[in-house]
C-alpha cells in the first residue's frame, strides 16, 4: 500500500471510530435522546473529529509502523486522545451555555482509547500470530533472561521476516525467574539444565545473551552448550556493545578467542599517556596483525602523530583508512609510510624527519616453515631490518625502542626463532651504550593473527574438513591480539634499557584440543569434520617455552609482565653474520645462526632489573 493510500485509510478508519465512540457514549449515558441532545452530540462529534485529526498529526499517529507497536506508541495514543477530549470539552463549554457533559466525555475517552488502540495493536497481534511461517524457523534457546536476553527475544519476535530464529525458551541461573515468562517466552530452568531443555523443547540453536560473562564463565557455559551438539551464538562482549543497544545483527558465532581469552589487564593509563599523548609514535609492520592492533591501542591515547610504517601497500592502506574513519574528528596526524626495514637509508630518513618519541618494531617474518626454506630472507628482515631500525633510534636519540619478539627465540630449533633471538641480542648490545631505552617483549602465538592456525582451521571447516593437526601432542601458548598489544605498549613504559620482558601466556594449549573446540563451535561433530595428523613440519618443536624457570624473575614487575634473565653475544659475532650470510648456502646459514645462539663465546648476563 502506498503512503497516501495508507494515510487516507487511517484517517477514514479514525473518523468512523471517533463518530461511533461519541454516539455509543451518548447512548450509554443518555439513553433517551431529545432533539437538543442530538444538537450537542453533533457539535461534539465535529469537534472530536477535528481535534482528533489535529492531535493525531501532532503525535504522528499516522506515521508510525504499527506492526512493531509497543508502550511508546500506546502513550502517544493516550496523549492524543486526552488532548482531543480536553479541547472538545472546551468547545462544549463555549457552545452549550457553559455546560460540559463530563460523564459522556469520560465514556467517550475510554471508548476512544479502546477502539483506536485496538485498531492499531490488532495488526501487530495478527502479524505475530498468523503471518509468519514458524515451521521453517530454528527453535532457539536464549541463555540469560536479563536485559540483553530480553532485547534479543524482543527483536527476534519483532523481526521474524528478517531472521530464521524463533525464541522458544530462556534459561537463567536466577531462581526467582524460573517458571516466569518474558515476552510470552518461559524461563525453563538454569544453565546446568541446558542439555535437558534442549532435548525436551527440540531446540535447534542456542544464543548466549550475557555480555558481562568473564572468559572463564563463558568457557564453562560454552562447554555445556557444545555437549548438546547444537549451533551456539552469542551477543558481543559488554565492552563491544555501543550505547547499550543490542541488535539481532550483532549476534556472532562463539570464537576460540572468546573461550581461550583471559580477563583483560588493567593498563597504567597515566604512564602510557606520558609516553604517547601529544607525542610522535612509530610502528613498523603496522599492517600486520600485531602491528595494526598496536596502532589501534596507541591512537586511543591521542598521540600528536602516528607513523604507520610497512612494506605491504594494501595492509598499510587498510589500517590507515580504518584509523582515519574512526578518528576523523580528532587532530591526530596519521602518516602512512611505505618502507622496507631492510632499506637502511630509508629507515634513517623516516626517523630523522619525524623524530618519534617511541618506536614499536613489529615488522618481521614469522612463519616457521617458510623461513626454513628461506633463511636468507629471515636474516635480512628479522636481523638486519631490526638492526637498521634500532641503529636509527640510537643515532637520533629516540627515547624508547620496543622490539616485538617471540617465544620461538627461546632455545630455537628453527631459523625464525634463531633470527628473532639474534634480533634480541642486537638491541641488548645497543642498550649497553645508548641513551635510547632498548627492550624486547617476548610472547607466544596470538589468536586470530594471519599466521596462526585458527584461520587455517576455519577454512578447512568451511570446506568440509578434514582439519589437519601436525601432531597429537603439539602444544602452544596463546594470547589474544588486543591483550598482547596492550602488554607490549605497557612494557614500553617499564623500560629502563636492556630488558627482555616476558608476557605471562597462561597455560599452554594442545593444538588438537583447539581444533576440536573450533569444530564444535562451528556446529559440527568430529564425525562430520574429522581431525587428521599431518606430521611435524620443518623447524617445529612439539612445545614452546617462554624462558626456563631459572631464567625468569619470579616476581612480575607488572600484571602478567616479567623480566627475563637473558644472554648477550659479543658484537663481533653479530657483525660477522651480517657481513657473511650471503656467502652461505641454506644449511651453512642455519648452522651459523645456531652457532651464534648457542656459542660457547656467549657469556651469561642478567638484564637490568
Amino acid at each position: 500500500m502506498g503512503y497516501k493510500q495508507r494515510i487516507l485509510l487511517l484517517v477514514l478508519l479514525d473518523s468512523i471510530i471517533v463518530s461511533t465512540a461519541i454516539f455509543i457514549a451518548s447512548w450509554i449515558v443518555y439513553p433517551n435522546y431529545s432533539l437538543e441532545n442530538m444538537k450537542v452530540v453533533a457539535i461534539t462529534s465535529i469537534a472530536l473529529l477535528l481535534f482528533h485529526h489535529l492531535f493525531a498529526s501532532i503525535y504522528k499517529l499516522y506515521h508510525k509502523v504499527w506492526a512493531y507497536a509497543s508502550v511508546g506508541e500506546l502513550i502517544a495514543i493516550v496523549k492524543a486522545i486526552t488532548f482531543t477530549i480536553v479541547a472538545t470539552a472546551i468547545v462544549q463549554y463555549l457552545f452549550n451555555d457553559f455546560t460540559i457533559y463530563k460523564r459522556a466525555l469520560i465514556v467517550t475517552w475510554l471508548l476512544h482509547i479502546m477502539l483506536i488502540g485496538g485498531s492499531r495493536f490488532v495488526w501487530r497481534v495478527y502479524r505475530d500470530r498468523f503471518m509468519h511461517d514458524k515451521k521453517n524457523k530454528k527453535r532457539t534457546l536464549i541463555v540469560g533472561a536479563g536485559s540483553a536476553g530480553a532485547m534479543i527475544a524482543r527483536q527476534l519476535k519483532n523481526e521474524q521476516q528478517h531472521n530464521d530464529l524463533l525464541p522458544v525458551a530462556f534459561v537463567d541461573d536466577d531462581i526467582s525467574k524460573h517458571k516466569m515468562q518474558l515476552y510470552d517466552i518461559p524461563v525453563a530452568g538454569s544453565t546446568a539444565e541446558i542439555p535437558e531443555v534442549v532435548s525436551n523443547l527440540e531446540i535447534d540453536q542456542i544464543v548466549i545473551a550475557i555480555p558481562s560473562l568473564t572468559n572463564a564463565a563463558l568457557s564453562e557455559l560454552v562447554t555445556i552448550c557444545n555437549n548438546t551438539n547444537k549451533k551456539v551464538q552469542m551477543v558481543p562482549k559488554i565492552e563491544d556493545i555501543v550505547s547499550g543497544k543490542i541488535s539481532v545483527s550483532s549476534l556472532k558465532n562463539v570464537d576460540v578467542e572468546d573461550v581461550l581469552g583471559r580477563e583483560p589487564v588493567e593498563l597504567d593509563i597515566d604512564s602510557i599517556s606520558e609516553y604517547v599523548t601529544n607525542n610522535t609514535v612509530m610502528v613498523t609492520g603496522a599492517g600486520g596483525s600485531i602491528g595494526s592492533e598496536i596502532c589501534r591501542q596507541l591512537i586511543r591515547f591521542t598521540p600528536n602523530k602516528i607513523l604507520l610504517v610497512g612494506h605491504g601497500e594494501f595492509s598499510i592502506y587498510s589500517i590507515d583508512m580504518e584509523l582515519r574513519n574512526k578518528y576523523k574528528d580528532s587532530d591526530i596526524e596519521i602518516i602512512p609510510i611505505i618502507a622496507d626495514v631492510q632499506d637502511r637509508e630509508r629507515i634513517f630518513e623516516i626517523v630523522q624527519d619525524h623524530n618519534p618519541r617511541i618506536i614499536y618494531h613489529a615488522a618481521a617474518h614469522k612463519h616457521v616453515p617458510l623461513m626454513e626454506y628461506n633463511p636468507h630472507e629471515a636474516v635480512k628482515n628479522n636481523i638486519i631490518g631490526t638492526k637498521n631500525v634500532a641503529d636509527a633510534a640510537d643515532t637520533f636519540g629516540i627515547h624508547t625502542f620496543v622490539l616485538v619478539s617471540t617465544d620461538k627465540a627461546v632455545n630455537p630449533t628453527n631459523v625464525m626463532g634463531a633470527t628473532k633471538r639474534v634480533a634480541e641480542m642486537v638491541v641488548q648490545n645497543l642498550a649497553k651504550s645508548s641513551k635510547t631505552k632498548f627492550v624486547a617483549v617476548r610472547f607466544g602465538n596470538v589468536l586470530g593473527s594471519r599466521g596462526s592456525v585458527i584461520p587455517l582451521f576455519k577454512k578447512q571447516i568451511e570446506k568440509g574438513g578434514p582439519v589437519t593437526v601436525t601432531h597429537p601432542d603439539m602444544t602452544r601458548y596463546f594470547m589474544t591480539i588486543p591483550e598482547a598489544s596492550r602488554l607490549v605498549i605497557q612494557a614500553g613504559t617499564l623500560a629502563r634499557g636492556g630488558e627482555i620482558f616476558v608476557l605471562d601466556m597462561g597455560e599452554p594449549v594442545k593444538i588438537v584440543d583447539l581444533a576440536r573446540n573450533l569444530v564444535k563451535l562451528s556446529g559440527y561433530t568430529e564425525s562430520e569434520i574429522p581431525i587428521k595428523y599431518s606430521g611435524i613440519r620443518p623447524g617445529e618443536k612439539l612445545y614452546e617455552e617462554l624462558l626456563g624457570e631459572d631464567e625468569v624473575h619470579p616476581k612480575a614487575i607488572y600484571e602478567k609482565i616479567y623480566i627475563g634473565k637473558t644472554i648477550a653475544v659479543e658484537q663481533d659475532s653479530l657483525f660477522e653474520l651480517i657481513n657473511t650470510f650471503t656467502k652461505h648456502d641454506k644449511q651453512q646459514l642455519k648452522e651459523h645462526l645456531m652457532d651464534i645462539v648457542y656459542s660457547k663465546k656467549i657469556k651469561k648476563v642478567e638484564s637490568v632489573n
